[in-house]
């Protein structure tokens, strides 16, 4: 159960920390850049909170084009999903930077950046919008995974990744774990792909560096953009996507990723096989 006495947000803690309210629209340019781009004709807002480096927690609300590579850094973990952290159980929406979470290792990691953005339904018939992958979320069953995994239904966004040690993944990475993306997972009852029917509000959490988390008894991944040589942005772009990582001054900064990730029909080629 989510305790109710949940900190206050540092800056009604103590003075040596200040929560700075931004609200910000990109440049001219970099919104002029993104619409040139074939099929990415819209904006989308998103949220961020961040410890700086100084200490100080920044908010930051942007519009920012419905790219992939913008998408993957908000859409992870939907509104009410249980991470354990050094003051217990906490809905990912309560999280806050600063605080301690438990990882996968069971080491407690500093949060520093949290994202959010909206998973809102498809309207029907429309044609020219965003991502169709955008608007449906992923269940999984309680057990689904095995026992207690998840402890009970854990509801992901569109970009989540989850930590995958099936047959095949030592054959197709050389290490014994991957990340795939949990939409990938979804073909039967226990797994599911579901189309809310009023938006619902998804979050990320990046770290000092790329973590393996627990949500509601699931490995998860951190926020990671993958290999800076594989990165899609440039340019203005990138820029705009930086601005949105106030805590980070490069690509390079997030360093190497944990895990290697793996594409769903990769591993049913395998299993086939």
């Amino acid at each position: 159960m989510v305790p109710r006495d949940l900190p206050a947000p540092p800056a009604t803690r103590g003075a040596g920390q200040v929560v700075l309210a931004v609200s910000s629209m990109p440049p001219k340019t970099s919104l002029a850049a993104a619409r040139a781009q074939r099929g990415a004709p819209l904006l989308r807002k998103v949220e961020i909170i961040c410890l700086m480096p100084g200490g100080e927690i920044r908010e930051v609300a942007r519009l920012v084009p419905a790219l992939p590579a913008f998408e993957e850094a908000f859409a992870a973990f939907a509104r009410g999903t249980i991470l354990p952290t050094s003051r217990g159980l906490v809905a990912v929406e309560d999280l806050w930077p600063g605080m301690e979470v438990r990882t996968a290792t069971g080491e407690m990691r500093t949060l520093l950046w949290r994202g959010s953005t909206m998973v809102v339904p498809m309207a029907e018939g429309r044609h020219g919008g965003p991502d169709p992958a955008m608007s449906r979320l992923t269940r999984i069953g309680a057990d689904a995974l095995g026992i207690a995994r998840p402890t009970h239904d854990l509801v992901l966004g569109p970009r989540a990744r989850v930590v995958h040690r099936g047959p095949g993944v030592r054959a197709l990475t050389g290490s014994d774990a991957a990340l795939v993306l949990a939409c990938d997972l979804a073909r039967d009852e226990a797994i599911v792909g579901i189309a809310p029917a009023t938006p619902v509000q998804v979050f990320h959490l990046d770290f000092d560096r790329h973590e393996r988390l627990v949500a509601n008894g699931v490995e998860v991944e951190s926020y990671h953009p993958g290999p800076a040589a594989a990165f899609p942005l440039g340019g203005e772009l990138l820029a705009l996507w930086l601005s949105c990582m106030p805590h980070r001054r490069a690509l390079a900064d997030f360093g190497e990723p944990a895990l290697p990730r793996i594409l769903g029909r990769d591993l049913d080629l395998f299993d086939a096989a």
